[in-house]
This record gives structure tokens, sequence and C-alpha cells, in this order.
């Protein structure tokens, strides 16, 4: 089946500008990959300047995540109603300005407000720039060939994010990591007009959009967190009512952002529900392995940004088999060996001692969690994408990485708050976190596992 149809009569850019369009949008997909990493490095001098515990700088962390797989599902409709390019200029220009005001914020309260501005910056562009190279290659094998190359680019920013940051913070300041964004930014906004043709008509009567239920996704996963990181029941309390109704309001909604049946496919939700504690152990180890590089080990921000190179050439090496992983084992099997291989690195690191070394104590687990990443989540993304039509395969993706973002932000909340306090980490505390976040890809794995076993050679049984 054709999931993504030829449409002869859509406007797009013009064919022979291709190449440059294609770069010109993995480019701005390169800085939003780069801004989800290039502050944990920076983490402990962000800490120093502004007298913060780690609670409070994790939102640094989490507030861009949040807000962005929050408005995803919103972004990709407003670009639908509005224009391709209206909104991926939008989204750019918005994500320009947060990023300065990251880099000139006086105080934390500011810096973290940014981050929230660079999240909805995100969740506007990214659906535009997707829906745009659709345009531009509209042949399935094309589509597929681009899209990677746009994947591949991305992948490649959380490289250059670590390494980034460790360059800037130790050879000029931690500000940098964000002022960079501000020049290049400004040259796709310049570039963007002149290469990719204006939107064409728009519909004379809009879809009304699911406003009520947007603000629910973000205000709801925001307090969760809070009540996390502060240990208020109060908040958690509110979050849980903030999600209820969002429920309520999809149920009702002539419009939603995500019909609730699209979640009675057995196999999407289950790929969804599993991913988001894989995500949370990705967050949680750059976060949490980042603060004991520098904080124990004692190592300089540029020696940390250095020490993940082993870490993303394992990320990107994994993600590059399997393609052929997934032919030879299934669909199951390999999402499976992610889980378990990322588990066992996170029990790895489970084991820190007070005053480890690079290369024995964090390393090894370090690689172990890259590896099971790479394979555990594109896994799981193939799953996620289980049976869709051309009337939902939109929903599918928004809802996929929807559940990654909020599901990293939310998993490392937890990992901080009940692990590691308000107080400067110590090493039972980075024991705790891990060993938590191994028992939570573990429970990921068993479900899948039970989950295979009983569906059998069931029509919506995961596929091995």
């Amino acid at each position: 089946m054709n999931i993504f149809p030829v449409r002869s009569s859509a406007r797009g850019p013009v064919p022979s500008r291709r190449t440059p369009v294609l770069a010109l949008l993995s480019l701005l997909q390169f800085l939003i990959a780069v801004d989800v990493t290039v502050v944990n490095v920076a983490l402990p001098a962000i800490g120093a300047r502004f007298d913060a515990d780690a609670a409070s700088l994790s939102w640094v962390v989490t507030g861009y995540t949040l807000v962005g797989g929050g408005l995803l599902l919103l972004g990709g409709r407003l670009t639908d109603l509005l224009g391709r390019r209206r909104m991926f200029l939008l989204g750019a220009a918005l994500f320009a300005l947060a990023s300065l005001a990251a880099g000139l914020a006086p105080n934390l309260e500011t810096l973290i407000a940014a981050r929230f501005a660079q999240g909805a910056g995100e969740a506007l562009a990214s659906p535009a720039a997707m829906s745009l190279i659709a345009l531009l290659y509209p042949s399935p094998e094309e589509r597929a060939k681009a899209l990677s190359i746009w994947g591949a680019i991305s992948a490649s920013g959380l490289v250059v994010g670590v390494l980034l940051s460790g360059a800037l913070v130790q050879l000029l300041d931690w500000r940098w990591i964000f002022g960079v964004n501000v020049p290049i930014t400004a040259a796709v906004l310049v570039l963007a007009p002149m290469l990719v043709r204006p939107d064409g008509p728009r519909p004379e009567r809009p879809g009304r959009l699911d406003l009520p239920g947007a603000a629910l996704l973000v205000a709801g996963p925001l307090a969760l967190v809070y009540g996390v990181l502060r240990g208020s029941p109060a908040a958690l309390l509110a979050g849980a009512v903030l999600l209820a109704a969002l429920v309520a309001v999809e149920a009702r909604s002539s419009n939603p952002l995500v019909p609730l049946s699209f979640f009675a496919h057995r196999v999407r939700a289950l790929a969804n529900a599993a991913t988001v504690p894989l995500s949370a152990a990705l967050s949680g180890t750059f976060f949490l392995a980042t603060l004991y590089l520098q904080e124990v080990i004692e190592l300089t921000p540029l020696q940390a940004g250095l020490a993940y190179l082993p870490f993303c050439a394992a990320l990107l090496l994994a993600i590059s088999q399997v393609a052929r992983l997934i032919g030879a084992l299934g669909v199951t099997c390999t999402a499976l060996l992610g889980l378990l291989l990322t588990a066992a690195g996170l029990s790895w690191l489970a084991r820190l001692p007070d005053h480890g070394s690079l290369w024995t104590d964090v390393m090894p687990g370090m690689l172990g969690v890259a590896a099971g990443m790479g394979i555990g989540l594109v896994a799981l993304q193939n799953a996620a994408l289980s049976d869709v039509t051309e009337d939902d395969a939109g929903t599918a993706s928004g809802v996929q990485r929807s559940v990654d973002q909020l599901g990293g932000s939310l998993g490392l909340a937890v990992l901080v708050g009940t692990a590691l306090g308000g107080g400067t980490p110590q090493g039972p505390d980075f024991r705790a976190a891990f060993g938590w976040a191994a028992l939570g890809v573990l429970a990921a794995a068993a479900a899948v596992a039970v989950a295979r076993a009983s569906a059998g050679r069931s029509t919506h049984g995961i596929r091995s």
C-alpha cells in the first residue's frame, strides 16, 4: 500500500532546487537536535552561575522537550491549515529568538522560559519541514532516501551537541551554546523564501483547532514533572487531573489531536508504551553521566564532551544496522535486543563507585546504552507505525515523536526527583537512579515478550 500517495496538484519547491532545499530543512533540524544534547555538558557551569541544584537544572533539559513534545501534534495540524512554508519560517524565527533569550538569560527562570520557547519553535518547524520534504520527493523511494538523509543529519546533531557544548563551555562561555544558533537560523530565514515556493490557497473553511487538547497535553506533563522534582503532592494531583481532562476533551472533540480509537491497536499502543522507559533511559544517561563525569571524576567540560565520542559512535553504528537486524530477526526480537542491551548498560552504570574511572566504570555502560538505544528506539518506531493507512499515518508519526520526547522528559524528572533529590548527587544517588532506569527498561522488555508470546500468529500481534 502506498501510504504517501503522489498529489500532482500539490505546490512545493521547484524540483531543480530539491537538493538545496533539503539541505536547508536539514540544517534547521540539525540545530534542533543539537539543542537536545548541547546543554548537558554545560549543566555544571550553568548550575554554578545560577547556584542551582540538580532538580532545578533538569528543567533546562526537560523544558525544551516537554513543550516541544506536547505541541508537536498541534504543530502538524497548524501546518496543514496555515501552510508549510509559513509555519516553517514562523517556527525558525521563534527558535532563533528563544535561543537569543537563552544566551542572554540573567537568571535560571528566564533560561528555562527561553527553553520552553525553543521547544515551541521546534513543534512548529519540524512538522512543516517533514511535509515540505514530502512535496520535494513525491515517490516513495525518493522520499525514503530523503528522510534517511534528514534523519542522519538530525542524529549527527546529537553528537555535535555534546562536543560543541564541551568546547564552548571551556574555551568561551556556556551562553555561546545558545548564541551560535542565532546567525545560522537567521541564514535559514533569509534563504527559505528564496528557495521554497509560497504556500498555495488555504481551505476556506479550515477545521477547528483542538487548542484545549494541546494546552492540556503541555500542562499535564509540566505539572507532573514539577510535582516529582519538588515533591509536591498537589502538583502531582493537578497533573493527573489535567491528563484525565485531556482524555475527556479528546473523547468529545470533533477534531481531536489524537482520536482515542487510535490506541485500540495493540501493537502501536505497546510500542509507544515501551518507548517511554527507553527514552527516559537515554535522557537520564545523558544527564546523569554528565554530572558524574564532571562532579565525581572531575573531567573538564571539554574532556566530558570528548568522552561522549564513543557513545555517539556506538549509537550511530547501531542505527545503521537496524534495518539488517529487522530483516534477520523481525521487529519484535530486534526491539527486545535493543531493550535488553540498554538494560545491561544501565545495570553496569548502576554499580558506579563513589570515585570511579571513565574507561572501566562509565564507558562500558554508556556503550551498552548507546547500542541498545539505537536498535530499540528505531525498532519500536517501526512497530508504532504498524498497519497505518493514509488516514492515520501522520497521527501515528506524531504520537510516536511526542511519546519519545514526553517520555524522556517525564522519565528524567522521575529519576532526578526520586534518586538524586535536591542536593549535590553522590555515588549512591547515581547508583539508585541508574538502577531504577534499568528496572523500567526491563519491565518494557518483559511486556513486549509477553505480548509476543500471547499474540502468536494473530493479525494484530507484533510480527516476528
